[in-house]
């Protein structure tokens, strides 16, 4: 008993105060937590849920910014996965076990000193960079300089998977101009009324980055979300020179057999 009770210490509670399902199998969770916990945007946080006498948990990337009042989180629902179904039972006012201690190393390079950034994600894949660019919005409205110029391509199979998601990254883009936002569909012959690129995230990053002057001699690259695609942008970059210090990766899920 005394174990169990050391483990929970290490967890705070996240109460569920919005929700909103993109799809059948994407949605965006909202949670108020016990209290804030500092982070650096990119990172992740473990949440974890009760199943008989055990804490089942995971990670998540942190969509919001370590200045807002809330943890949110962008899910994928995987049937078979440990957690993810779980989510998809969650109501508002439910709650979730959160690790007190926030962590990962996907986050703005500061230290080579390029102040550029071309990052790829598919889907859920967005999430750590909604938070970077949530955070660099909020802080420049603090009045801090915006130093970092950000290119987001992010992919999915259809225009409505990135839900509002899409819309706040488009309404960044059209205010900043340290931001470029491009979103691309796998699938535009189910999406006919899309007008915007199409093909996967790899696909275009050449094209934009290219386009807009992020190269290997400025420019950090990142890439987010299904292992193949990061798995294709890496070797792009690598052939368009991109030392290896500077191509970062964060996997979020396994390839499923089809």
């Amino acid at each position: 008993m005394g174990r169990r009770r050391r483990s929970r210490a290490q967890y705070l509670k996240g109460e569920l105060i919005e929700r909103e399902d993109f799809s059948e199998d994407l949605a965006a969770f909202k949670f108020r937590v016990d209290k804030q916990l500092p982070f650096i945007p990119g990172q992740y946080a473990t949440i974890g849920f009760q199943v008989d006498e055990k804490i089942v948990q995971r990670p998540y990337s942190i969509v919001s910014s370590p200045h807002e009042p809330f943890m949110e989180v962008f899910v994928e629902l995987v049937p078979e996965g440990a957690t993810t179904p779980l989510f998809w039972e969650l109501k508002l006012g439910d709650s979730v076990f959160i690790r007190d201690r926030l962590v990962g190393r996907f986050v703005l390079d500061t230290e080579s000193g390029m102040t550029r950034h071309v990052m790829a994600g598919t889907v859920t894949g967005a999430a750590p960079y909604i938070s970077i660019a949530r955070t660099q919005k909020i802080e420049q409205e603090q009045g801090k300089a915006s130093p970092h110029q950000i290119l987001a391509i992010v992919g999915a199979s259809l225009s409505w998977e990135l839900g509002y998601y899409a819309d706040e990254l488009n309404e960044l883009a059209a205010q900043e101009e340290w931001f470029t936002f491009v979103q691309t569909v796998s699938r535009p012959w189910e999406d006919p009324e899309w007008q915007g690129e199409s093909g996967r995230a790899e696909d275009v990053i050449r094209k934009y980055g290219d386009h807009l002057g992020y190269d290997h001699t400025n420019a950090v690259v990142y890439a987010c979300g299904h292992p193949q695609m990061i798995e294709n942008a890496k070797a792009i970059w690598a052939r368009a020179r991109f030392p290896e210090e500077r191509i970062k990766e964060e996997k979020f899920f396994v390839i499923k057999e089809e």
